[in-house]
């Protein structure tokens, strides 16, 4: 057995552990200083019916120019020398006036009514950090989530595919990456992390099956390093989904459709804590699905999520939140299948080489949430979370090209416990006149797996070699800060560093391979300026660094080597409401990677694929024709390339180069809904040099419902026009039993047919 222990030296990064410091110190300096002459107007924006705060309204001060935006907890400041009046707007709410107000130390409460969705509600306000929140709220305001794949599909530009039978985490697409299962991008509910460290079947898988999407109160989403606040996988983006802390109206919803498909829903208040934070709320939900699939051989896929949620106000200024969610399924598969199968007419299209694939996975979390609000008007958030994970699946990429007589199935398991603890300080005061918003938080994730496990198997219960099999531990310890200052009117600027430590450590109980640990260390700084040409114009640079963390056994293997591979991104964008109802959004990019990673599964290998560099243009556009009819459309372009690759072989396999997401909408005052919507991509590599194609595609589904206070009644269409087409590709050697010789090219997993599913829901 041999032990190693690696280091990272920070002392090349002296000058950014420098300027960490002095942010941290800045931010906890915590006092200002406010012009005699000056009035500061604070508030937070409220429903009406439920109690919760607003996020992304806008205030405006009469008379003058000055203006906010509220933040994630519905906070609003403004100083001003005159006061008469406030104009208060927000998505999805009515404008309200508020004349005499006092603020004379103050803070004031504002409830806003609902209103049908008015484009008219979202300002183009200065807000920094804030630039995608308006695309987010309206699409989820507008579309709404039919189902648990449309949960990620709200995030402009990004992709799903589904290779494993429905139960298996999405393989996602974003911003020139295929990300496999999350490697690049940020996943988190409620805080708790979704993406899987170090997992059985690839690094950052992140199954996000657990999201009851009806319980989805917020997405927030960002793309790029850019945010100090959050570290691993933060490479492409982040995407946090926050659930709802109390329900507008208890639910049953029946779903029932093609493929033997059912699904049940229950939502239910325990204690009705609308109108009025201070009344303690609990909720719980509970969701069960089945279906065969349309696949030749039935899936027997069969889903079970619980979720309780329990809030109170504990005293005038603390609030604790804690919810406790189960998550089962269970599942076969077909798998993905070789283009000669299906041209010899071997196997249909929606067959199967290995009908015994699948799965079964299980996840329990419980989350406590405690905010504490200070007198000097700052915010402390503290949280802990702990999940128990079990995961079992069992694939078959390349059929029979190592075992001619069993086949190539394998197996790969883990148990996992993980545990975490965020914590933040956050506070918004004056100096003079100008507008300082400080944070800074540590966070603390331990994870630690039992029998990791990759084996060569034969239908599921025969092992016939074990590759893999140990224990896995990976502690991370985070600190981070932001600076926000608005120097004036117009121009706001954000400092922010963050700073990750890595203690990994693996034991190999086959006795076959390197046992040992290591540790590194990584700083992340951040400098984005955010510029208000007038109330309809913004334009933004946002510039960053983040990373994606190695497997924890191909570091210790190699000797720590290429532990943390940086990432290096640049934004230049702008957001536009030319009219009063038509939103547009647009940036350029850059982002550099310093590592790709590219995981065999059969081998149980993460390959290093070199230095990478994307570069693209995203497109948003959003118009409300009419009162009752919306449009949306996105547009994304990329270039992927590897840098330390020759020329002409320097593609990145799967990275998509053109996608487009799109719809029409109606929503009316009498309950009729209904929506018509499109996702595109366009053709893209399948290897390094090009010779095989990705087969681009182009799907429609539409959505009809008609919605009253009591009941709602519906169906939805999923591949409208029954085209056929390919969810996921690979280019892949594999070989058939019959065959004398192995063959590489392109393997697939058919696209839904058309698929009709319809619902009915009961409020009450």
């Amino acid at each position: 057995m041999t032990m190693r222990k690696i280091s990272l030296d920070l002392r090349s990064s002296m000058p950014q552990l420098v300027l960490f410091i002095v942010i941290l110190l800045c931010s906890m300096a915590g006092n200002s200083q406010l012009n005699a002459r000056e009035k500061l107007a604070k508030g937070t924006i409220r429903d009406i019916v439920t109690g919760e705060t607003i996020d992304m309204a806008t205030i405006l001060i009469y008379p003058g120019f000055e203006h906010a935006t509220t933040d994630e907890l519905g906070r609003f400041y403004i100083l001003a020398k005159k006061i008469d009046s406030l104009v208060v707007t927000a998505l999805g709410y009515g404008r309200k006036v508020i004349s005499n107000v006092n603020f004379h130390g103050r803070e004031n409460t504002i409830a806003l009514t609902r209103r049908i969705m008015e484009l008219r509600g979202v300002t183009v306000a200065l807000g920094p950090g804030d630039q995608f929140k308006p695309i987010g709220k309206l699409d989820i305001r507008i579309r709404g989530v039919n189902n648990s794949q449309e949960v990620l599909r709200l995030v402009p530009g990004l992709f799903i595919g589904q290779h494993a039978g429905g139960g298996k985490a999405e393989q996602i697409f974003l911003r020139g990456f295929d990300i496999d299962h999350g490697t690049d991008v940020n996943l988190t509910v409620d805080g708790v992390p979704v993406n899987m460290v170090s997992h059985a079947h690839g690094q950052g898988y992140a199954d996000l099956h657990f999201l009851i999407p009806e319980l989805i109160d917020k997405v927030s989403f960002k793309k790029g390093p850019y945010h100090a606040e959050k570290g691993n996988f933060t490479t492409a983006g982040f995407v946090d989904f926050r659930t709802k802390n109390v329900l507008e109206t208890n639910m049953i919803k029946l779903e029932t459709g093609q493929f033997n498909t059912h699904r049940l829903l229950g939502m239910m208040n325990l204690v009705d804590g609308k109108k009025s934070e201070s009344k303690p709320s609990a909720f719980i939900a509970t969701e069960y699905m089945y279906t065969n699939g349309y696949f030749d051989h039935p899936q027997n896929f069969k889903r079970l999520n619980v979720f309780g949620k329990y809030r109170q106000q504990i005293s005038k200024l603390n609030s604790v939140s804690v919810s406790a969610s189960t998550f089962a399924s269970n599942w076969n598969a077909s798998g993905q299948i070789p283009e000669r199968a299906l041209q010899s007419g071997f196997i249909g299209y929606f067959g199967a080489i290995d009908p015994n694939e699948g799965g079964n996975t299980r996840r329990n979390n419980v989350n406590v949430e405690l905010s504490s609000r200070l007198r000097n008007g700052g915010l402390i958030r503290n949280q802990v979370y702990y999940s128990r994970y079990d995961f079992e699946l069992y694939s078959n990429f390349t059929f029979f090209l190592n075992n001619n007589l069993d086949g190539d199935q394998i197996r790969q398991k883990e148990r996992r416990n993980l545990l975490g603890y965020n914590s933040s300080y956050s506070y918004t005061g004056f100096v003079g006149e100008k507008k300082l918003a400080t944070a800074v938080g540590v966070t603390l994730r331990y994870d630690k797996t039992n029998n990791t496990e990759l084996s060569r198997t034969k239908d599921r219960d025969i092992v016939t070699s074990p590759i893999q099999l140990g224990d896995i531990s990976e502690f991370n310890t985070g600190a981070w800060a932001n600076n926000t200052i608005q120097w004036s009117r117009s121009l706001s600027m954000t400092a922010g560093l963050r700073w990750d430590r890595f203690d990994v450590q693996y034991s190999d109980k086959l006795g076959n391979a390197v046992r040992g640990n290591a540790k590194a260390g990584i700083l992340s700084p951040k400098l984005n300026f955010y510029y208000q040409l007038n109330n309809k114009t913004q334009f933004y640079l946002t510039t960053g660094k983040g990373f994606h963390s190695n497997d924890t056994r191909v570091v210790v293997q190699t000797g720590g080597k290429e532990i943390l591979p940086a990432a290096y991104g640049l934004d230049l964008g702008m957001i536009w409401k030319p009219a009063s109802d038509l939103f547009i959004q647009t940036a350029i990019w850059y982002l550099k990677l310093g590592q790709e990673f590219v995981y065999v599964g059969d081998e149980g290998i993460v390959e290093p694929g070199g230095r990478s560099r994307r570069v693209g243009v995203d497109l948003s556009l959003r118009w409300q024709a009419v009162k009752s009819i919306y449009l949306d459309f996105d547009a994304n372009y990329s270039n992927a390339r590897a840098m330390d690759a020759t020329k002409g072989a320097a593609y990145l396999p799967l990275a998509p180069v053109f996608t487009s997401i799109g719809g029409i909408t109606l929503k009316t005052d009498f309950g009729i809904n209904a929506s018509l919507r499109y996702r595109y991509m366009g053709d893209r590599p399948a290897n390094e040099n090009y010779s095989r194609v990705a087969k681009g595609y182009m799907v429609t589904d539409a959505v009809l419902s008609y919605t009253t206070k009591e009941f709602e009644i519906g169906m939805s269409v999923q591949n409208l026009l029954d085209v056929r087409w390919k969810e996921t590709q690979f280019d892949t050697e594999s070989k058939l039993q019959n065959e004398s010789a192995p063959v590489s090219e392109i393997h697939f997993t058919p696209g839904t047919p058309f698929f009709l599913k319809g619902h009915v829901s009961f409020y009450f």
